[in-house]
Order: C-alpha cells, then sequence, then structure tokens
C-alpha cells in the first residue's frame, strides 16, 4: 500500500514538471532583480495557469486567486466586446 502512494507522489511530480517551464534569475532595467522560478508552461488557455481560481501551484502549494475570465464590464481598447468579431466589409477590404 505504502508503494502505491509513493508511485502515485513520483507521477504527479512529474506530471507537474512537465507542465511547467523554469525561468532564471534576472535583473530588470529599474534595478530590481528577479529569483529563479517556474510557471505553468505557457499555452493558449487561461483555465490551467497556477494562479487562476481551482489550480494549485505544485511547488508552492497556493492555490490560485484570479478568474479565468475577464471582467465583461473593464473597458476595453477596442470600445466593445472582446469576444465579438470584428465587422467585415461587403467589399472585401
Amino acid at each position: 500500500m505504502q508503494s502505491i502512494l509513493v508511485m502515485a507522489a513520483l507521477l504527479l511530480a512529474g506530471e507537474a514538471a512537465a507542465q511547467s517551464t523554469y525561468y532564471q534569475g534576472y535583473t530588470r532595467q529599474n534595478g530590481t532583480y528577479v529569483q529563479p522560478h517556474y510557471q505553468s508552461a505557457p499555452n493558449a488557455s487561461r483555465l490551467d495557469n497556477w494562479s487562476t481560481q481551482g489550480n494549485v501551484n505544485p511547488y508552492t502549494g497556493q492555490a490560485g486567486t484570479r478568474s479565468p475570465y475577464p471582467a465583461f464590464n473593464a473597458p476595453s481598447t477596442s470600445g466593445g466586446n472582446p469576444y465579438a468579431s470584428q465587422p467585415r466589409s461587403i467589399y472585401g477590404r
């Protein structure tokens, strides 16, 4: 029974490592040092980021707090619904 728990823990750790990217420490232009850290692997989804609600950072154990969906009332640079498609010209331009 104990060996099954150990194997499960190793599988979860391996899965977390496969879904993460390591960033080396660096100094910003303003002189602030950013420590080395891991981030969830970049992709097009907001649902699987460690900081998103419902997810947990496997390295720190902290639960995500950010909403994966932008607020519908937030101002937008396009002046409209960010999910609406852009109107197309009937002239093909």
